[in-house]
């Protein structure tokens, strides 16, 4: 993924909510904060599986899949989108974003493998520089 990152013009980002999670300003305000950092932002919206979001990540080439979740359930599906952003040697960085998240539940989505999480009140260049390092594979 780091050649990839290099070698195209701008950073590919999926950006999607997963299940019946309906809240979608956090997830659109990202996107434009991306773009305005002259990242392409792809974004699949609402009611979206762990399946679908992994084959879009890989079909549109993605440096960094970005989730937003404002309800409980994304918890429900983070193991099967961890598992499917996983292919042969490469593994698509995955951030979480939203306002449910205690420092507590922080902690234990890194344990498990999330590479970036953001709470409500993060500083729009506090996720650009994150997504930046994924992107060039300087965290996790």
């Amino acid at each position: 993924m780091e050649t990839q990152a290099r070698d195209r013009k701008r950073i590919r980002v999926i950006l999607a909510i997963l299940g019946l999670d309906q809240h979608e300003t956090g997830a659109l305000s990202v996107a434009a904060t991306l773009r305005d950092a002259g990242m392409e932002v792809v974004y699949l919206g609402r009611f979206a599986s762990p399946e679908s979001v992994a084959a879009a990540a890989f079909e549109e080439s993605a440096d960094v899949v970005g989730i937003s979740c404002h309800s409980w359930e994304y918890l429900h599906y983070l193991d099967d989108l961890l598992r499917g952003l996983v292919r042969e040697d490469e593994r698509i960085p995955l951030m979480i974003g939203g306002s449910i998240i205690s420092p507590s539940e922080k902690a234990r989505l890194l344990e498990k493998g999330v590479s970036a999480v953001f709470g409500a009140g993060a500083a729009n260049d506090e996720i650009v520089i994150a997504v930046r390092r994924l992107a060039a594979g300087s965290l996790n």
